[in-house]
């Protein structure tokens, strides 16, 4: 006798242990790029348009290194000293431990669109840079995803975006998710993770109207998805399989960036967040607007895979 197949279990809730705090009153025109460094225990973060990198630690030291242009994701490095970055034209190493410190290109995959720019990354389980760029103006669907191997191949996987965001992937490596900002929605792929590659596109949710746009990402241990809400004022936490909100951290700003685990116990919820964008009475009404956040979550989440090089 057949029986149907059981319905697959929603994960639970996680809890929110406190309000969030801001760490970093840094006003940032467009904080992003939220990386928790488990070798230096600090917290990586960038403001894209002001061309800056900054790096928290625990202890409320805080460090920043100036760039002639846009920097939008980071990364650390398994083989070498320092970091994979992305720049508004490509990929390129910077090792802030340096004196002079200065990064060096490696590969600059649209040299034939000055009106793109590299937008948000991070590295999948087998340590290759998965960079996504976008149109400066956030209108044109000129916005590719590419991925950057340690060997200095680079290959496109997605185009046809105007602004890419995340990505992040499921807790078993076999899905890849990725946000289309101004679509206002979260692909899903079958991610192959022994070739690197997509397959089997699909919608997976899409925010409520007012309730902003799909901004950064990041996954948990247990295999939750948070998103952060651009224009939403929050992070909003999601079962894998069904989409389905599980809970949601509220802000005292409306645009929410990108959000990464750390601490020692990766039980913090770093969340960035931006001042573009906001009228100037907005901006009186939120003064914490472009800072840097914090929250405690009962459980933890994944540290950050490095760059194979």
């Amino acid at each position: 006798m057949n029986h149907p197949a059981a319905a697959p279990q929603r994960l639970p809730a996680p809890c929110i242990l406190c309000a969030p705090e801001c760490l970093w009153p840094a006003s940032a025109t467009l904080g992003e790029g939220a990386l928790w460094s488990v070798r230096r225990q600090a917290l990586y973060w960038v403001d894209i348009l002001e061309k800056r990198l900054y790096r928290w630690t625990p202890d409320g030291a805080r460090q920043r290194w100036a760039f002639d242009e846009e920097i939008s994701a980071v990364a650390e490095r398994e083989a070498g000293p320092g970091l994979l970055v992305t720049l508004r034209r490509g990929f390129a190493l910077f090792d802030p431990d340096l004196p002079d410190a200065a990064p060096r290109y490696l590969h600059q995959p649209e040299a034939d669109q000055p009106g793109n720019r590299f937008n948000d990354g991070k590295c999948d389980g087998q340590g290759r840079f998965w960079g996504g760029t976008m149109d400066f103006a956030c209108e044109a669907p000129s916005g590719a995803l590419y991925r950057y191997d340690a060997d200095g191949r680079c290959s496109r996987h997605e185009h046809g975006i105007a602004v890419t965001n995340g990505p992040t992937w499921s807790a078993d490596g076999g899905t890849l998710y990725l946000n289309d900002t101004v679509g206002g929605q979260v692909l899903a792929y079958d991610f192959d993770a022994a070739s690197g590659t997509l397959s089997n596109r699909r919608q997976w949710l899409r925010l409520a109207e007012g309730d902003g746009l799909p901004d950064g990402m990041t996954t948990d241990a247990a295999g939750r998805i948070w998103i952060a809400h651009w224009g939403g004022a929050c992070v909003s936490c999601h079962d894998p399989l069904s989409a389905a909100e599980l809970c949601r951290v509220a802000l005292p700003t409306r645009h929410i960036t990108n959000c990464a685990f750390g601490g020692a116990d990766l039980c913090t919820l770093f969340i960035t967040s931006a001042a573009s964008g906001l009228t100037p009475a907005q901006r009186a009404a939120e003064p914490l607007a472009g800072g840097l956040f914090a929250v405690r979550v009962d459980s933890p989440g994944l540290a950050a895979s490095r760059f194979a090089g």
